[in-house]
């Protein structure tokens, strides 16, 4: 029955090792939760005894951190980790949830003989079914990433499908992909292992003890206060799960936690009359949005409906997650899909509806990390149903993060500070959730964008620019075109259109490109996070010294492109920092860095001196004229000579605009192609967009959107933080050794990091792929993470790639890294390495060869060569 579970809890707590390991360390049992003592300080206090709080706790006490105290307001993984379905799937989209699932799944496996508690692992293996050629693309690229970091997965046929699992109805599908090393667990049980393993390496562990808020003092936690008193702490892990939303608002400076519960069906049913095996495959039908798997010779199948009921909105109501109302005319629609993919099931009795609540998040990926408002303040949260699978893994990341300061893989795309607080409204949340659940299972084609919770950011030209035809794309919750659609267009097919091939806007974004390159184009780029930095000294130019990797003392007007860097000199941020005067300084960061940045540089600011750092993103509209004519516009606007002579590259200065006076302009595009950026005060943003379309009616203006942008600047060879550089990527490693001050002798933030590598050598180089033997019409298009092959063997995987007008090929950009064929280990990537290989871009299980360039290739675009003529340059690179 389902409500074995709740006996596992009892059971396990009660066992031998349990009871000593808790008694041993002043643990907790529900019998005595009242009569025992907190203790009045420890060095970590984490809320939530489910599943993440006990991976976090495992982990921690793991790397050497002993003084830890774990609070749960309930009964330890009596939350939601209970009702958890118990699933482990490593089949997922992103290449770190790949990475933390693998990692989960071989920590589970090993729990039982580490602890003695049965963890009720089973290795059933998942099979995904496909009902549409288009899913079967997708578990196909899937496939391809799952293949090359070490697990074990194939596309089947329908035959092999029907024999791993003979009750599947197979005659409506297309294809299928089969995961041999997934698992089940009990996932309370998997929640008790690590707990105990968490107390015999010293955690202590508390039940039925409730935080009231975390205490924090000039932004650092001091302590956290429970309903049975305070304990002083350095650390705060914030893993509670459905209430870690208001646990984040309640401290005495709130931190915005977004995420919000839905409800979640699963049924179970009695054994069938020949019991399934404990180790029948799960399957997978997203097509039919369910899953199934098999329990105590029966089934349990839910999955993920169009309609979900969000609940909890208007904040917590419960200690402990209870089964909330059944109902099955919700459920139907699921109902029906079990029974046309299992139909020996309508005459099976069922023993129950199970609804319980699970967390979602804005962007369908888990919360982690430090709070960007509050040091020591981390978060573990949101896991999209996914948290058994997600587990392992992800407490992993965030104990390396609080241990070393850092994870040892790239988690940006799971970043709390990815999300600012305008993402926590509780009405934003509550309708993108209910967006969120059923995209879980929806068909995922490239460059969909959500629906709901839009308009929230906009620039003052959003109005004039959507008459004109503007299509929107979302960042960091700013409007942002991704193209313009001509009149002659049908708007309705174009917003309909998904694909894995040739998109219907590739005409339009092609006339864009040309325009970009023949005449002049407009581009709202306003969404660019600004800082401004400014001193009453010389600290301002100080300190920027210090946290930026290129040298900034240079004459007033000058713009600089620079990284900001950590101890390991990885990149924080890419950016471009004009100096406005001898102790002020603007900066332009990209959309998502608004509050990571921002956090970076207080955290790394002296608190008492006399910088100020402001915010200005929403003060200035960003306008990129772009193209060989942009320079006649501006001229005649402005009444000045704009010519490289009187306005070199790189060169910030205010000048008037039209009627508008104070107008910064940038004589920089972003893309490599001539232009400038206007930096424009809101008030004036309309009249200058208007005397710049009116004035460049002669010189055959037209506005652009954000797609021409990237095709330019990837075919330009130009990296893009979060896309091509993150926190794990050197700029040795990306030919980028120009833009550090190394030879000055300077010291920043990353130097040493930087000279013992120029000193070893780099273990991979960002590097750009021309793709041969691709038919842009007819093939699948590569669009990010596709493996990269050299001579046969795995090196890396594209990290962004677009079709190049210009060439008239698609451009891929990756690392390439160097791998021992005899011990698999990372040597050294040199230029002669990158030169004699021969290159292939898996895209969904298809090899396309490919020509690699590394870093300058500016001679392949002296002008514009058809691509029959296209004699590409010798390699360059050091």
């Amino acid at each position: 029955m389902f409500y074995r579970l709740l006996s596992v809890v009892q059971r396990q707590r009660t066992r031998r090792g349990w009871q000593n390991c808790s008694s041993a360390r002043s643990s907790a049992s529900a019998a005595d939760a009242h009569s025992v003592t907190l203790p009045a300080q420890a060095q970590v206090v984490i809320c939530g005894g489910g599943i993440m709080g006990t991976s976090v706790a495992y982990h921690l006490s793991k790397m050497g951190w002993k003084d830890i105290v774990l609070l749960e307001q309930g009964r330890l993984a009596a939350g939601s980790t209970r009702f958890c379905a118990g699933i482990v799937s490593t089949a997922r989209h992103l290449s770190i949830e790949q990475k933390m699932a693998d990692y989960s799944n071989k920590l589970y496996q090993q729990l039982e003989q580490e602890t003695g508690i049965q963890t009720g692992y089973i290795r059933t293996g998942s099979i995904f079914l496909a009902q549409t050629q288009d899913r079967l693309i997708s578990l196909k690229r899937i496939n391809s990433r799952l293949n090359v970091i070490g697990i074990p997965s194939e596309i089947i046929s329908l035959k092999k499908v029907a024999e791993l699992h003979p009750l599947l109805n197979v005659h409506d599908l297309v294809g299928a992909m089969h995961v041999p090393e997934d698992a089940v667990v009990s996932s309370a049980d998997v929640a008790l292992a690590l707990a105990s393993a968490a107390s015999q390496n010293g955690v202590q562990i508390f039940d039925r003890t409730s935080v009231v808020h975390v205490m924090i003092k000039k932004g650092q936690v001091t302590g956290v206060e429970t309903d049975k008193g305070q304990i002083e702490c350095q650390y705060f892990v914030n893993c509670a799960g459905q209430w870690a939303y208001e646990l984040g608002l309640s401290n005495e400076e709130p931190i915005s936690i977004p995420l919000h519960a839905c409800e979640h069906f699963y049924l179970l049913t009695r054994p069938l009359e020949t019991p399934l095996q404990s180790n029948t495959p799960t399957i997978v039908d997203a097509d039919g949005r369910i899953y199934i798997r098999s329990w105590q010779g029966g089934i349990l199948s839910g999955g993920f409906e169009k309609t979900p009921k969000p609940i909890f909105t208007e904040g917590k109501n419960q200690l402990e997650i209870q089964n909330l109302q059944e109902d099955w005319d919700h459920f139907e629609p699921l109902l029906s899909s079990l029974l046309r993919r299992m139909p020996e099931l309508e005459m099976l009795e069922i023993v129950k509806l199970v609804n319980c609540p699970e967390t979602f998040t804005p962007d369908m990926r888990c919360i982690m990390g430090e709070s960007p408002l509050v040091q020591g303040y981390f978060v573990l949260a949101g896991m999209n149903s996914a948290g058994l699978s997600f587990g392992g893994g992800a407490g992993k990341y965030l104990a390396e993060w609080m241990v070393y300061g850092y994870p040892s893989e790239n988690v940006w795309e799971l970043d709390l500070k990815r999300f600012g607080a305008l993402q926590s409204s509780r009405t934003f949340l509550r309708h993108r959730v209910m967006e969120v659940m059923p995209l879980l299972y929806d068909l995922k084609v490239p460059r969909w964008d959500f629906q709901t919770g839009r308009q929230l950011r906009t620039s003052p030209l959003y109005d004039r620019l959507d008459a004109q035809g503007a299509r929107w794309m979302e960042k960091h919750g700013f409007e942002r075109p991704k193209y313009f659609v001509p009149p002659d267009k049908d708007l309705l097919a174009l917003e309909q259109s998904k694909t894995f091939y040739k998109p219907d806007w590739f005409d339009i974004v092609e006339s864009e490109v040309k325009c970009c390159k023949e005449a002049v184009c407009v581009i709202d780029m306003s969404s660019f996070t600004k800082f401004e930095i400014t001193s009453t000294g010389d600290q301002a130019l100080e300190i920027l010294q210090y946290l930026f990797s290129n040298d900034l003392d240079v004459p007033v007007g000058h713009i600089v492109h620079t990284g900001m860097l950590n101890e390991g000199g990885g990149y924080e941020n890419d950016c471009s920092i004009a100096r406005l005067s001898k102790r002020s300084f603007f900066m332009i960061s990209p959309t998502d860095q608004q509050v990571h940045c921002w956090a970076w540089l207080k955290k790394h600011m002296p608190q008492d001196s006399n910088l100020l750092l402001e915010d200005v993103t929403w003060k200035y509209t960003a306008l990129n004229l772009i193209g060989p004519r942009a320079v006649d516009v501006l001229s005649e606007l402005s009444y000045a000579p704009m010519t490289p002579d009187h306005f070199p590259s790189l060169f910030c200065k205010e000048m008037s605009v039209g009627y508008a006076n104070g107008i910064r302009v940038m004589s920089m595009t972003h893309t490599g192609e001539p232009g400038f950026m206007l930096y424009i005060p809101i008030e004036y943003a309309l009249h200058v967009y208007n005397e710049v379309m009116s004035v460049g009616q002669k010189y055959g203006i037209r506005n652009a959107g954000y797609y021409a942008l990237r095709s330019l600047r990837i075919e330009k060879f130009f990296a893009f933080w979060g896309q091509d550089l993150n926190t794990l990527t050197t700029p040795l490693e990306c030919g980028r050794e120009s833009r550090v001050k190394l030879e000055k002798g300077m010291d920043f933030i990353g130097r040493d990091a930087l000279l013992q590598q120029k000193q070893n050598g780099v273990y991979k180089r960002l590097t750009m792929f021309i793709l041969d033997d691709h038919d842009t019409d007819l093939d699948l298009w590569p669009w990010w993470g596709e493996p990269i092959y050299r001579n046969g063997q795995y090196v890396g995987k594209t990290t962004s790639s677009a079709y190049s007008y210009t060439l008239e090929r698609h451009v891929c950009l990756g690392f390439v890294h160097n791998f021992s064929e005899d011990t698999g280990e990372e040597q050294v990537v040199t230029a002669d390495f990158i030169n004699r290989g021969e290159y292939e871009i898996d895209i969904a299980g298809q090899r396309f060869l490919a020509k690699a360039r590394l870093y300058p290739v500016a001679s392949l675009y002296t002008h514009k060569r058809r691509k029959d003529d296209v004699e590409l340059s010798d390699l360059h690179g050091k």
